[in-house]
């Protein structure tokens, strides 16, 4: 399903634990990492959409975590013209995104990246909540900001300001080809 525009509708999920980390997965046989995500089906809430995609990319049920939030409404990125699909009949440009924050409720143990016939992820792990926003793939680092800067207040909430700091200047996006200096 993809809009007029040429956006398809999509859901990212944030999985925090109760100390602030967040859950950060590779994509198989790639060296990229990035959060789950996943399209919504034309018979699909975002929400229902969310739980499906949970459940398909990392194994957890609705019972393994809170819905602490989502963004409101549409967060858009668009992709690099070598991964725009043309030979389909409705170009997808991009993906126009609802973000959920959950609490993790579960244990490690319930992470499973192996219940579908083609994973996703490959390999995950705990870090920071800004960490994303130097290590995701350039093209969707200002979508993560901004995500990440709206469920930051909720984030806080449970992890508390010293493991969901206030962003800086330390933790806003790179713009492509900017480097870091500390």
């Amino acid at each position: 399903m993809i809009d007029p525009d040429g956006f398809r509708p999509n859901v990212g999920i944030v999985l925090m634990h109760e100390d602030g980390r967040v859950f950060w997965a590779r994509r198989v046989r790639r060296d990229g990492w990035q959060f789950p995500q996943g399209g919504i089906n034309s018979d699909e809430t975002p929400l229902e959409a969310m739980y499906r995609e949970l459940h398909e990319e990392t194994g957890l049920q609705p019972a393994h975590v809170e819905v602490l939030g989502a963004t409101p409404g549409w967060l858009r990125y668009r992709l690099p013209p070598h991964a725009i699909r043309r030979r389909d009949r409705l170009v997808c440009i991009g993906q126009k995104q609802v973000w959920y924050l959950l609490r993790f409720k579960g244990s490690d143990a319930d992470l499973r990246l192996d219940l579908t016939d083609t994973p996703e992820f490959d390999g995950w792990r705990w870090v920071d909540f800004w960490y994303p926003l130097e290590h995701v793939v350039t093209f969707k680092r200002s979508v993560y900001g901004r995500a990440l800067g709206h469920l930051a207040p909720l984030a806080r909430t449970i992890a508390g300001a010293q493991a969901v700091p206030e962003p800086a200047m330390a933790v806003a996006p790179l713009r492509p080809g900017q480097v870091r200096r500390r």
